[in-house]
């Protein structure tokens, strides 16, 4: 899999078509090598530098090589975060071999974008279990933390970690608003508003699709403002 085989014109276009005027591309890495390389996402970002930008991916086994790629694509090309999918490694993220990556992101002041919730693929979800992010966040105080795919079917259990930590987010990225858990959207609208923001998981799901569903949320202004970019623009020291 990479970057090309979807067309990147076709991304533009929906992107426009929903009002959405930049999103966060990410690298991906496992086991058998680079699925989306950061050179790949890279290419993207400096064609289109207004519209993108980047998170890296590395080899969480090779921990010290993985900071030196986190530390060189966020210092010399503007990356944004760390994106790490940890079902493709079937081990959470309180396994040792991810702490050198976390603390380098703590030193550099971008965030750790980690998988929550069930897997899609036929693969094992326990390392997307929420409360593995509660040892992370204890070990790394200063650490932020996006919890990516709402979380389910362990929802108040994502949300029970946002509300404890003040460095741990939601995303909702592979869900269409029509399909967002009640208890999520009760939060947006709560003491969660700061806490919750917008995804799409694109190709499979377009920018234009989420729009086109997002009243159905019921969002006042304040919240609506702060899921589809407020919260993003803080966490990821976005312009």
């Amino acid at each position: 899999m990479d970057v090309e085989e979807v067309p990147l014109e076709l991304l533009l276009q929906t992107m426009e078509a929903a009002g959405v005027a930049k999103a966060l591309i990410a690298a991906w890495y496992g086991p058998q090598g680079a699925l989306i390389s950061n050179e790949e996402v890279l290419q993207v970002v400096s064609q289109y530098p207004d519209k993108f930008d980047g998170l890296a991916s590395v080899d969480i086994r090779n921990p010290v090589e993985g900071v030196r790629t986190l530390r060189k694509y966020v210092t010399e090309h503007g990356f944004k975060g760390l994106r790490i999918v940890q079902w493709l490694w079937e081990l959470p993220c309180s396994h040792a071999l991810y702490y050198p990556l976390l603390a380098e992101c703590v030193e550099l002041d971008v965030p750790v974008c980690l998988q929550v919730g069930h897997t899609g693929p036929w693969r094992s979800s326990e390392s997307g279990r929420p409360f593995h992010i509660e040892r992370i966040a204890l070990d790394f105080p200063d650490l932020k933390i996006v919890g990516g795919h709402i979380g389910y079917p362990w929802t108040t259990e994502m949300i029970a970690v946002a509300t404890k930590f003040p460095n741990v987010y939601i995303d909702t990225s592979a869900y269409i608003p029509k399909r967002y858990p009640r208890e999520l959207v009760d939060y947006m609208k709560g003491h969660g508003g700061n806490k919750v923001m917008f995804g799409t998981n694109y190709p499979m799901i377009t920018p234009e699709k989420c729009m086109s569903q997002l009243d159905v949320l019921e969002l006042d202004n304040t919240v609506k403002e702060l899921f589809l970019f407020q919260n993003a623009q803080k966490v990821f020291n976005l312009e």
